[in-house]
């Protein structure tokens, strides 16, 4: 695996997402402050409704990038030229059909805002606004995933996190000129246009062959497209019916005005785990060519690696999220916004059962396992629905009002833990690791039940004192001393997580033999043989320390060699 690309393609993503996270929660403040919280919650829904419009992408991007993987390995340019060609077509017809179908949902805005009467502002033209927005993006959508896919991730995420610090940079500056909810839309649009110039300019100075190329799609590529956009299509289905479905259930059912509010949570929330998914989804295509070159076995270690390191992660961060939530929004955004602690605590299981999906998504992906779990999506988002609209009715009627967000979000959590968590797992281990998926599920299970107790019992841990800032930094001490402790021991259970995580060790001593070489070199007397005699007796040394495991130091790279075959990491 292209380890040094997929680490810069991580490091570069968080990088970013800790500072856009600074910022967006800076401009959400300021937009509660000078237009209210009915804007807020009136951007959550507009942003859902563009969501379920994104249907019409069919999931095209992702086949068509898994599909340009091999032949980029294999330096087929032609075939990439194709593949960028086709892809780029179909997306200037979806920005198309996006835009016509968000015209046709205009009149029935009304009916999705409800209490929208309180807000001084035209729907139809902030809705209108937002839609160009997310309509622009279509016209360089085939140039960020052609450079995803030679593992450049690193720019697309400089380039799209520069048009995002530009988009809040210009809405904080009209919020504090205009107060107005229109030129804070304007501001999208603005920074889309940025961001689509430098795209351009990037893609033609680093893939101008590619892109100037014009080749033909042959038919058998045509096909397996073809057949991956069918279950992609499926897949879009049930991601849109699943993950925009909540905000405008709340917001049609319940008001705009207590979308608002849990608008606040999930913003928070959503910023977190995206800047945690940053540790995965960079790596898809590092990934994806690893396993073009990799045998199952070694595909199955990296795995298991990466499932262990999505739990503590998910541990660390969503148990903190839990410690400190109330204080953020209240810091945040201001006094009067809190919600029921009933609220945040099934927000919080319902995002860590999410983000335990992480590391099967990623190794899905990458090895193209579509078609085989294609009726899934479609059966959660239906289930999903139903389930939400019934909770409603059931939590408001049980609890009140405010407990009615409750069962939207525990309808998610039902169809996450008895569909996804069952389906995905089951179709990565049979048809790309070709291995039992039972372990697995008792596992993962486990793990999930473990998390709900360290839940519980931080809830009866925590104090309560006036001070929001003690109040805070003593509670997420708590967080912190249960996750690490948990995690400790996870480490230790597991052989594949340990063996890697020496492996890493390794390769930071390898580090420091380089930085002997540095030193040996500007001594100017035979440089250069004595870091050899040193460099081969550390090999040696290393390669007796680890026999059983196979681990050889090359000179540029940590190559791990499977006992069974010839194949190398």
């Amino acid at each position: 695996m292209d380890k040094k690309r997929g680490i810069l393609n991580v490091s570069i993503s968080i990088i970013f997402k800790l500072v856009i996270l600074v910022v967006s929660i800076v401009t959400r403040r300021f937009l509660i402050r000078y237009v209210g919280n009915e804007a807020n919650g009136l951007d959550s829904l507009y942003t859902s409704i563009v969501g379920v419009l994104s249907i019409a992408e069919l999931g095209i991007g992702t086949a068509i990038v898994f599909c340009m993987y091999k032949p980029i390995v294999e330096g087929d340019s032609d075939k990439v030229s194709a593949l960028y060609g086709l892809f780029k077509r179909v997306y200037l017809i979806i920005g198309g059909i996006i835009a016509v179908c968000g015209c046709l949902v205009m009149p029935l805005l009304p009916y999705l805002a409800k209490d929208y009467q309180a807000m001084d502002v035209n729907l139809y033209l902030t809705f209108g606004l937002m839609l160009i927005s997310v309509v622009l993006t279509y016209a360089f959508s085939a140039k960020i995933s052609l450079i995803n896919a030679y593992k450049n991730n690193y720019i697309t995420t400089t380039i799209n996190s520069g048009g995002q610090l530009l988009q809040y940079g210009l809405q904080i500056i009209v919020l504090l000129c205009t107060q107005s909810f229109v030129w804070y839309l304007v501001c999208r649009i603005i920074a889309v246009a940025v961001q689509w110039g430098v795209t351009e300019v990037v893609a033609h100075i680093k893939y101008k062959t590619v892109i100037k190329n014009k080749r033909a799609i042959d038919s058998d590529t045509k096909k397996e497209v073809t057949k991956n956009v069918k279950a992609m299509f499926m897949h879009k289905i049930g991601g849109v019916l699943v993950n925009t479905a909540d905000s405008i259930i709340i917001s049609a059912f319940i008001g705009v005005v207590i979308l608002g509010k849990y608008t606040n949570y999930t913003v928070i929330m959503t910023a977190m785990t995206g800047t945690i998914t940053l540790f995965f989804t960079p790596l898809t295509s590092v990934i994806g060519h690893m396993c073009v070159e990799e045998n199952k076995e070694q595909i199955q270690k990296y795995y298991n690696f990466f499932y262990t390191f999505n739990y503590i992660l998910g541990l660390i961060f969503f148990l903190g999220y839990y410690s400190v939530i109330d204080n953020l929004v209240t810091i945040c955004f201001g006094g009067n916004l809190e919600m029921a602690k009933s609220i945040s605590l099934v927000i919080t299981v319902n995002y860590f059962i999410q983000f335990m999906r992480q590391s099967t998504l990623l190794f899905k992906d990458a090895t193209g396992m579509f078609y085989y779990d294609r009726w899934k999506p479609l059966i959660e988002g239906v289930l999903n629905i139903g389930l939400s609209i019934g909770f409603v009715y059931l939590f408001e009627y049980l609890w009140g009002a405010e407990f009615a967000v409750v069962g939207v979000i525990a309808a998610t959590v039902v169809t996450n833990l008895t569909i996804c968590h069952i389906v995905e797992p089951y179709v990565l281990y049979k048809h790309a690791l070709q291995t039992s998926v039972k372990p697995y599920y008792i596992r993962n299970y486990l793990y999930i039940a473990v998390f709900i107790g360290l839940l519980f019992a931080l809830h009866f841990s925590m104090i309560q004192d006036d001070n929001q800032w003690l109040e805070l930094f003593s509670n997420g001490g708590i967080s912190l001393a249960y996750s690490l402790t948990v995690s400790a021991v996870v480490v230790l259970i597991n052989k594949d997580f340990r063996h890697y995580a020496k492996n890493f060790l390794l390769r930071l001593k390898r580090h420091k033999d380089k930085k002997l070489q540095t030193v040996v070199d500007t001594s100017g007397v035979g440089a250069e043989q004595t870091f050899e005699d040193v460099n081969i007796s550390n090999e040696n040394s290393i390669i007796n320390e680890d026999a059983n495991s196979d681990v050889v130091v090359e000179k540029d790279s940590l190559v791990v060699k499977n006992s069974d075959d010839n194949n190398k990491t």
